[in-house]
């Protein structure tokens, strides 16, 4: 699956402070039954977002019209339980393309980068400070340069790491099969 290149990203926010976000929540199990990624965005965090009869929570935070943009601000232990890929289907699908907190469960970082989604993890106070931004002024803004591997508000600012490889794939909007095709001259020419 290719995805669109990551250029520098200013956006407002989506913040979901709750802490030890398992994959179950972001997309509830009964919604796997599909292969393709298309479609999961609706179900994004389907029990949160909507009653059992079907109707909107209003007081869920992306029933909520005074907050948008395409980076979801998540509490600590963001992705943890299973290992579905669909979490990462889900949240992509719904437009998001970053995803911030102070922690990731390694499968779910993993599974983002595959499929689009950075995943930054920043310190427990940034994420704070952040959190308290987006609070005081709901259309606050974020600018993500992965290029300089850097997230900025206000007047703060953080680095974040990200494996080299990912940022390449990221970058150039490459899966790892788009990676490969685009390194094929280089490959013959070893072969040789």
């Amino acid at each position: 699956m290719s995805v669109d290149k990551f250029t520098l990203l200013k956006t407002s926010c989506v913040p979901l402070p709750n802490e030890n976000v398992d994959t179950d929540q972001i997309i509830p199990a009964r919604f796997l039954k599909a292969t393709s990624r298309e479609g999961f965005g609706e179900n994004l965090f389907r029990d949160w977002r909507f009653s059992s009869s079907g109707e909107p929570i209003k007081d869920f935070v992306l029933n909520q019209a005074e907050y948008s943009g395409k980076v979801l601000v998540a509490g600590k232990n963001f992705g943890s339980g299973s290992s579905r890929e669909h979490a990462a289907w889900a949240i992509h699908d719904y437009g998001f393309k970053v995803v911030v907190s102070s922690f990731f469960a390694d499968i779910f970082r993993n599974n983002a980068l595959n499929n689009g989604v950075l995943p930054i993890q920043v310190s427990a106070d940034f994420l704070s400070s952040l959190f308290n931004a987006i609070e005081k002024d709901n259309a606050q803004k974020v600018i993500v340069d992965l290029e300089k591997q850097e997230l900025t508000y206000n007047n703060e600012s953080c680095s974040f790491e990200i494996n080299p490889y990912k940022k390449d794939c990221l970058l150039n909007g490459f899966d790892d099969i788009d990676y490969l095709i685009n390194k094929k001259e280089k490959i013959q020419d070893f072969e040789k």
